[in-house]
């Protein structure tokens, strides 16, 4: 493998990629052992992990910097092709589900195989080509808009993500003046997120309808794999939240407007977790990637390696400049079992955030890319692996001194160095999760009957949102009173109904901190066995291998969130 920055990115023959891919179906088909139909099978995904692999490069030096026309227009071109994929691809799916070996599979990779195949073959329809190309373009085009919006602040041109660090400004006047300018930014593109949003949410329902469902809210639910819970079980999760943490966190922010001698809390005071300033990394970042090589090399032998492959093949993106992608993700090159991370920094904590969480993705895909023998299994569904990054954010705890520096209580109280950003950093997890809900409530709303238009959807937020976060006052903000906040939120365009996984691994992870502080040992081999399992089990034995309970049954809110919100409250209040 090469540097990333020297792979050379070749556009796939996408009508080469359906002659050998059906060649090898027609060999699953016509297979006359065990042997012979399992070798067509990897072939045929070998095949398909190729030219994935250079849609992955493609999509990444596009969100790079979303005005670079030549792969603006390769993604263009790969969205269409990749879509007209998908009748080969149900036809391999078909194959694999008649097959006559099928024990054999099952024997092999166990019955997880068969439950996915099953899936995308339902949720996979050729009917749905063109939608799906409208679909990948209305998704890009919001992207776009989001990156390249900008607005003078302070004589500098700012995106969203450089306006949140005066946001986070020990001034109050201005982290007032940065917030409206975020607000006027987010309102100055609302109509064509609202357009882009009107024909996704049409689109969508086409697509479930076309797929024989009658609801996209049954369609999505199966597409992204959810066997183990329903709607139903979301709605009764959220309620949870509803009754133990929303409560617990009015309670939190009514004592920080105290604490920061806010008159009243305002949206742009919630992130101002202490008077003299949060917790802020030192130095660029080449010196945070410097710390974190040490960090990984110390915290385990298995993160050292992971961290150092990282940086030899230079898998990072991480500084933000205009026009690149809004947000921070991790992605993977299958053929090259390689993962990337991509992020924004700003100068605040958040940047650490990002290096852990996504080093949490990406580790989990190093390290189940070398356990797992089918691509497939790699990753597995999103609740479990957001377990793999948020605990990874917890994991790397004790070496926080080395973005931070040390750790002290003065007479008054006040923290600083490492354990001012470990409060702040639990107690935003824990005041994040209502927001999670909300989100993942307003999509259930807006899908479950008639489309609601840019107005109704408005409302529609705003009522969630008091619903949830009954602290949140955008100071008269008119755009944002009348519930225009739900737009800055990328997951309801990119990812539908992909936000409430946060929440549920949320739980699970601050059951595996506390176990962290009685057994870390314990800890982070579960941790590890997890994170090289993938995607191969499902949900609950997934949870299983790492000793952790259903986050969503009866009563386990309350019990994972009640040491937590102790230990904020212990050093908070």
């Amino acid at each position: 493998m090469h540097k990333f920055s020297e792979i050379i990115y070749k556009r796939p023959d996408i009508k080469s990629v359906k002659k050998q891919f059906m060649l090898q179906v027609k060999k699953l088909k016509n297979a006359a052992d065990y042997k012979s139909a399992r070798d067509a099978f990897i072939a045929a995904h070998d095949i398909i992990d190729e030219a994935e692999t250079s849609y992955s490069i493609a999509s990444v030096r596009n969100t790079m910097d979303m005005t670079d026309k030549f792969y603006e227009n390769e993604i263009k071109y790969l969205d269409g092709a990749f879509a007209m994929l998908t009748g080969p691809l149900r036809e391999c799916m078909k194959a694999l589900l008649a097959s006559r070996f099928r024990e054999g599979f099952e024997k092999e990779f166990g019955p997880q195989l068969l439950r996915l195949t099953e899936s995308d073959y339902r949720t996979r329809n050729t009917k749905n080509v063109f939608l799906m190309i409208a679909e990948d373009r209305l998704t890009c085009a919001y992207s776009k808009t989001a990156a390249v919006s900008a607005i003078d602040f302070q004589g500098k041109k700012c995106n969203f993500y450089r306006l949140l660090k005066y946001m986070q400004s020990r001034s109050r006047t201005e982290r007032r003046a940065a917030f409206e300018a975020w607000a006027k930014l987010y309102e100055s593109i609302s109509g064509k997120l609202d357009n882009y949003y009107d024909k996704l949410i049409r689109i969508r329902k086409k697509m479930a309808r076309r797929a024989g469902f009658e609801s996209y809210i049954d369609f999505v639910y199966l597409a992204r794999s959810r066997f183990d819970w329903t709607a139903q079980d979301a709605a009764l999760f959220r309620a949870q939240i509803h009754s133990v943490i929303t409560p617990l966190c009015d309670r939190l922010f009514h004592a920080q407007a105290e604490r920061i001698g806010a008159d009243k809390l305002r949206y742009y005071d919630e992130t101002l977790i202490f008077p003299d300033g949060n917790a802020a990394p030192r130095g660029t970042a080449d010196d945070i990637l410097k710390a974190a090589a040490v960090m990984y090399r110390e915290l385990s032998p298995e993160t050292g390696d992971f961290f150092d492959f990282m940086t030899v093949y230079e898998l990072f993106d991480l500084e933000s400049r205009p026009n690149k992608h809004l947000g921070g993700y991790c992605t993977g090159f299958v053929k090259y079992r390689a993962p990337f991370i991509f992020s924004n920094f700003n100068s605040t904590a958040a940047d650490i955030d990002v290096l852990t969480h996504e080093a949490g993705h990406a580790f989990q895909l190093y390290t189940a890319s070398s356990a797992q023998t089918i691509t497939g299994y790699i990753s597995s569904t999103a609740e479990i692996n957001e377990i793999h990054s948020m605990a990874m954010e917890y994991f790397t705890y004790p070496w926080m001194e080395l973005f931070f520096g040390e750790s002290s209580k003065e007479e008054d109280g006040v923290l600083t160095g490492a354990d001012k950003y470990r409060v702040s950093h639990l107690w935003t997890a824990l005041s994040s999760i209502p927001y999670l809900a909300a989100v993942d409530e307003y999509q259930h709303m807006v899908f479950s009957g008639p489309a609601p238009d840019a107005a109704d959807r408005r409302r529609i937020w705003r009522k969630t949102e008091q619903k949830y976060m009954p602290w949140r006052d955008y100071d008269g903000n008119a755009f944002l009173e009348a519930g225009g906040f739900w737009m800055q939120k990328q997951h309801i365009f990119l990812y539908p109904f992909y936000y409430i996984e946060y929440a549920i691994a949320q739980i699970c992870v601050f059951e595996l901190y506390g176990r962290m502080k009685t057994d870390r040992a314990g800890a982070w081999n579960d941790y590890c066995r997890l994170c090289a399992a993938g995607g191969s089990l499902g949900y609950g034995e997934l949870l299983n291998i790492a000793s952790l309970r259903d986050p969503m049954s009866p009563g386990a809110v309350a019990t994972a969130v009640g040491p937590v919100a102790e230990e904020i409250q212990s050093i908070l209040t």
